[in-house]
């Protein structure tokens, strides 16, 4: 599979401002990577700092950067979401990505096909309590709700032990579950994005 061409971009949903260090950025650099690895060229936006007004339009006016980032998510092949564990729950800055995506419902190609059709999209999940599969649950069923087709086992994640105070950025090397996780994720989303560069979703009905 020639995926040369293909290109993939993260939105990184940690509440930390750049340039301090995040755990979530950290695994989305690893996600990338290990796309990058199989010829994808690759790019990552830290959310939080963009000012992404509340709402479910494609733009929202008023200084809203959103339109910039829509663009960004739109001319690429595979979206990654990366986003800490807060009370066992993603955090507010992916759940506005997820908002804001949900105008795509309404927007359709040239073909008339949804928008975000033949898109990829994989999740990464950092936190110090259990919610991993929570959170990539409700990632993937907004994400297909929105036309993202999912990779098979297209998410990799860590957890800590429950009342521990270690980051994942300060783990003394990668896990081996969480970095065999990502890389086979990563392969099958690469797979996944060639084949339906090669062979598009038809107009539904």
């Amino acid at each position: 599979m020639d995926s040369t061409s293909l290109t993939a971009l993260a939105l990184v949903c940690t509440l930390t401002p750049s340039p301090d260090s995040s755990s979530s950025d950290l695994l989305a650099d690893q996600f990338l990577d290990a796309l990058g690895s199989h010829g994808v060229s690759t790019s990552k936006i830290r959310v939080v700092d963009h000012d992404v007004k509340p709402g479910v339009q494609t733009d929202m006016g008023n200084g809203d950067e959103w339109p910039s980032i829509r663009e960004r998510v739109l001319a690429a092949d595979i979206l990654l979401i990366s986003t800490p564990t807060w009370a066992g729950h993603m955090s507010s800055v992916a759940s506005r990505v997820v908002e804001r995506l949900d105008a795509e419902l309404s927007e359709t190609d040239a073909a008339g096909r949804p928008i975000l059709y033949d898109k990829v999209a994989l999740v990464a999940v950092v936190g110090n309590e259990d919610g991993a599969h929570k959170i990539s649950a409700d990632l993937f069923q907004a994400l297909n709700d929105y036309g993202f087709t999912i990779p098979a086992q297209g998410v990799s994640y860590w957890n800590g032990e429950a009342m521990h105070t270690t980051d994942y950025k300060d783990l003394d090397s990668t896990p081996e579950v969480t970095a065999s996780a990502l890389s086979a994720a990563a392969a099958n989303a690469v797979h996944l994005a060639g084949l339906l560069r090669s062979a598009h979703y038809p107009k539904p009905g």
